[in-house]
């Protein structure tokens, strides 16, 4: 790679951008937007203005950048006028995979996963990155991954998935995050995960004590609270239109918002004001939405006039739209910080920076054996001839870890059982349920049918 090509801008096509989390983060890691996809207007909008604000674009630039409506559809955007971008991006929809869902998986329609990997393959960035919920790392996925994985590799790419936790990262914020990393051969030899932080990040009374103290609450009771409030934030849950209004997450989140002394039933409009006092059986005040939007990660905080380190006011963004709205784009986002730490990697690795590493090849990693070996095989095999044949492969699966890998297999993929003679069952894999763009395919008659409810 000539320096020229390596001191150019890089580009980045994100889809499912969101209100910006990650469009941020990617943008201070040396990244610009050809352009953002996003579904919810007032995202889409919050999206919008800040491009123009805080990073810098024209009026113009702003609005060319952002594209607004469903990613999958064609009169949206066009994909095939971005081919060879440096970086495919996104976060797309968690619900599908989601602990708190029912995982559906390829069988939801807001599953959009499959759909980008084979983005990917036509528009043939540099490198792709792709996140969401910790539920995809799961062994019910385990058969979905190893797919990805191979779809990768016939376009051409090395892939890989990783956990990270956002409070690694400097956010104060316990957010495991499921990341999948996937860069053309000549560019995955110089990527390197990037390494968390040593330091732990501000607990949440450290914080946010200048914001809850701004609606003149006492400051005996404002130091009370930052004691109490002495550990990292659960993960914040943004939700979707589906479900009612905005509060902190589900019973377990509630609880440990409450050993922090806060109110999770909802988000307040302001800060407590001087006086206020928890009522009986409330563990203290609700946050508002900029005490959610730290939390995240993003900051509120100008940088010292002068300063040669702009770290304070690296990651301001400002919100539009009700508090609802607000506060669901917020918690559906991903941390800034941490879509830095990944574009910075990735970044170093399409100007092949750093040391070269050498691939463990992962063209043969098997995530789901079963998986692997029914798609390597043309005729149906029975639960004992899978038992058998992954034993002269060094994989020893018992009949239960099958017959449950099978009932898996099953919910994203054609699985054709067909009873043999004897009464025995015999298994052979079919298609990916998943939607990958099919004109035929149910996603679009459920889109449709469910629009006003998706975010």
């Amino acid at each position: 790679m000539t320096d020229s090509e390596r001191d150019r801008q890089l580009e980045v096509v994100e889809i499912c951008a969101g209100a910006g989390g990650q469009t941020l983060g990617l943008e201070r890691a040396g990244f610009r937007h050809r352009v953002a996809v996003e579904l919810d207007k007032n995202a889409a909008y919050t999206l919008q203005c800040n491009l123009q604000e805080v990073l810098g674009y024209s009026e113009q630039e702003a609005t060319d950048a952002v594209a607004v409506g469903d990613v999958a559809n064609p009169s949206v955007w066009t994909p095939t006028e971005h081919k060879d971008v440096d970086l495919l991006a996104g976060g797309v929809p968690c619900p599908p995979f989601s602990i708190a869902g029912k995982q559906l998986g390829a069988n939801d329609e807001r599953d959009l996963f499959a759909w980008a990997v084979k983005l990917c393959g036509e528009i043939r960035p540099k490198a792709l990155l792709l996140e969401n919920v910790r539920g995809l790392s799961a062994n019910r996925f385990t058969a979905y991954r190893q797919h990805v994985l191979d779809r990768l590799h016939e376009y051409g790419y090395i892939g890989d998935w990783k956990l990270l936790h956002a409070n690694k990262f400097g956010v104060s914020q316990l957010r495991p995050r499921f990341v999948l990393v996937a860069l053309k051969r000549e560019f995955a030899e110089y990527f390197e995960w990037p390494t968390p932080h040593e330091e732990a990040p501000p607990t949440v009374g450290e914080l946010l004590e200048d914001l809850m103290a701004s609606g003149g609450w006492d400051e005996d009771q404002v130091a009370a609270w930052v004691k109490k409030a002495d550990g990292i934030a659960p993960t914040i849950v943004g939700g979707s239109k589906r479900h009612g209004g905005a509060d902190l997450g589900p019973t377990r989140a509630k609880r440990a918002w409450a050993d922090l002394g806060v109110d999770a039933m909802g988000v307040a409009n302001g800060a407590p004001e001087k006086g206020w006092r928890a009522p009986e059986g409330v563990p203290g005040p609700k946050l508002t939405t900029a005490m959610v939007a730290r939390i995240q990660g993003w900051h509120d905080i100008e940088p010292p006039e002068g300063s040669d380190s702009p770290a304070e006011g690296e990651f301001r963004w400002r919100f539009h739209g009700r508090k609802t709205s607000v506060y669901r784009q917020i918690g559906n986002a991903f941390p800034p910080p941490v879509a830095k730490a990944l574009g910075v990697a990735i970044r170093k690795a399409i100007r092949q920076e750093g040391e070269r590493q050498t691939l463990v090849e992962n063209t043969d990693r098997v995530l789901d054996p079963v998986y692997k070996l029914l798609r390597g095989n043309s005729r149906a095999l029975t639960i004992d001839q899978i038992i058998e044949k992954l034993a002269k492969t060094g994989t020893l699966l018992e009949q239960p870890d099958v017959e449950r890998r099978l009932n898996h297999l099953g919910h994203d993929f054609t699985v054709t059982m067909t009873a043999r003679s004897s009464g025995v069952i015999a298994y052979s894999l079919g298609e990916f349920k998943a939607f990958t763009g099919q004109d035929d395919h149910q996603r679009h008659h459920l889109f449709t049918q469910h629009r006003a409810k998706i975010s």
